[in-house]
């Protein structure tokens, strides 16, 4: 009888077309021979570049979820009530001597410093961790409101409503927007949907509940009373959300420069800079406009309200759809849906019921942004990379978060109307649309390319897997950045 093989003597594998494979070889599901781990080397040292464990797909993730958007509701929608703090600021002059102008750049500095520390908050999640970091914001924005209700001049208001709400903003939503995508697969957009609909249930509660806290309690006790709020939920949320870097092997580098060499990564920051110059003025100029064209303090309140509540029923919608069309083609659909309703409904509406309307479907697909943005970057940078690349692309905001009201408040003050504003808005709305559209051509491109090389049909190709393999994943890329003028307008969910 012939002796038997010895344990360590070279084993000849045969793959699925009778071609011989060296030992520790193998074919992934991709098509492309990958070595595997060598003979006597123990298991726990395999290559740093092997595909981690799959995301649950749901489990915890959907806590996760939860957590998220009651954070999100808990910042971002606290923020978007500044409308209704802006239109009682401008009505009432509570800060005798201070402009329109100096008004809406409080609301501004807020966004543009949540955005802006997000290089610290990068770097405190890798050195201290997920929570540690979070509950720095938490401290700073309860901070920020409680602070904000002893301001008697208009730059404390900018110190403590603006930036140092925005600091602690930051802090939080930095730290937590990479949480969903990384519990998630195929469900990913739904999720990231329900968890920024928050801020928009936020806003919609808050809303209602700032101006009623305005009117029968007084300016000081409404931020009193957001600022104990904000801290014991935003607290509660941190404790239960959990973070799954350490499997992923997520980078948190604060400046991932290599990104900027992408044209693809260009394109999806150009989305973020159209769609932020229009999105910013909406959010602080309907309450504002309601006041223009003759309503009164509670209807304008209401008309900001309307609009959160768009934003709580349209982004869980679209992230659903997200998940079964595309998420570059759901985020080029809705945002020129948003410019158009800009355009077509915005401006003719001056009457109180029109204005109610169009605060709802504008609130709908406007906060498009918000929804894709962590979806659409995993689609374009790999899900290793995603906090990467989010961090870059809330930096490139930066300035547009800072401007877009003021700007806003300037065309009107300089033509006497809103027209020139409406305008602004939808044409930023289609130009933001316009770079989706070409990065989806660059998606279609990349996509086709891949399922060549791998002989693999759409459908069976794993996005995560193939983001791990990168000869695959870069030749991809390129064919993608060659065709995508060419294949923006096939039919394919990407």
């Amino acid at each position: 009888m012939a002796e038997k093989q010895r344990s360590d003597d070279p084993v000849e594998v045969r793959n699925d077309h009778g071609q011989h494979l060296e030992d520790g070889h193998h074919r992934d599901k991709s098509g492309v021979i990958r070595e595997g781990i060598p003979p006597g080397q123990d298991s726990n040292d395999s290559n740093d570049n092997a595909a981690p464990p799959p995301p649950p797909n749901g489990g915890y993730g959907w806590v996760c979820t939860a957590c998220v958007a009651v954070i999100n509701a808990h910042t971002w929608g606290l923020n978007s009530t500044y409308g209704v703090f802006l239109a009682h600021y401008l009505a009432n002059d509570v800060f005798p001597g201070a402009t329109p102008l100096e008004y809406a750049f409080v609301g501004s500095l807020s966004i543009s410093c949540g955005l802006l520390v997000s290089p610290i908050a990068t770097i405190g999640v890798r050195r201290f961790g997920t929570k540690p970091t979070m509950m720095l914001g938490v401290l700073l924005e309860g901070a920020s409101l409680i602070a904000a209700s002893f301001a008697s001049r208009i730059w404390q208001l900018f110190l403590t409503q603006g930036i140092l709400f925005g600091v602690g903003m930051g802090f939080l939503f930095v730290a937590s927007v990479p949480i969903v995508p990384q519990w998630f697969t195929t469900k990913r957009s739904l999720a990231n949907g329900f968890s920024t609909c928050g801020s928009g249930l936020g806003g919609l509660v808050y809303s209602f509940a700032t101006g009623a806290m305005i009117q029968n309690l007084g300016l000081a006790w409404a931020f009193r009373i957001l600022g104990i709020i904000a801290i014991v939920v935003n607290t509660v949320c941190t404790i239960l959300v959990r973070d799954r870097n350490k499997i992923i092997g997520a980078s948190h580098l604060a400046f991932d420069l290599s990104l900027l060499k992408r044209p693809e990564y260009l394109l999806l920051l150009a989305y973020g800079w159209f769609s932020m110059l229009a999105y910013v003025v909406l959010i602080f100029s309907l309450a504002n406009y309601a006041n223009e064209i003759g309503l009164g303090a509670s209807e304008a309140a209401l008309v900001s309200a309307f609009f959160n509540l768009g934003q709580a029923l349209g982004r869980p919608l679209i992230g659903y759809f997200s998940d079964r069309t595309g998420r570059i083609s759901m985020a080029a659909f809705t945002t020129f849906l948003a410019g158009i309703f800009s355009l077509a409904v915005w401006i003719p509406a001056t009457m109180y019921g029109v204005l109610i309307l169009f605060a709802i479907i504008g609130g709908a697909v406007g906060g498009t942004f918000w929804v894709t943005a962590a979806p659409v970057t995993a689609e374009v940078v790999g899900l290793r990379h995603v906090a990467s690349g989010l961090n870059i692309l809330w930096l490139t905001i930066v300035l547009p978060c800072l401007f877009s009201e003021p700007i806003a408040l300037q065309i009107v003050d300089g033509t006497g109307s809103y027209l020139g504003t409406q305008l602004f808005v939808g044409f930023m709305f289609v130009a933001a649309a316009a770079c989706t559209g070409v990065l989806r051509g660059w998606k279609m491109g990349e996509v086709e390319e891949i399922c060549r090389i791998s002989g693999q049909a759409r459908r069976e190709l794993d996005p995560e897997k193939v983001a791990y393999n990168e000869e695959l994943s870069a030749a991809g890329k390129k064919a993608g950045r060659q065709r995508m003028l060419l294949d923006f307008w096939k039919w394919s969910k990407v």
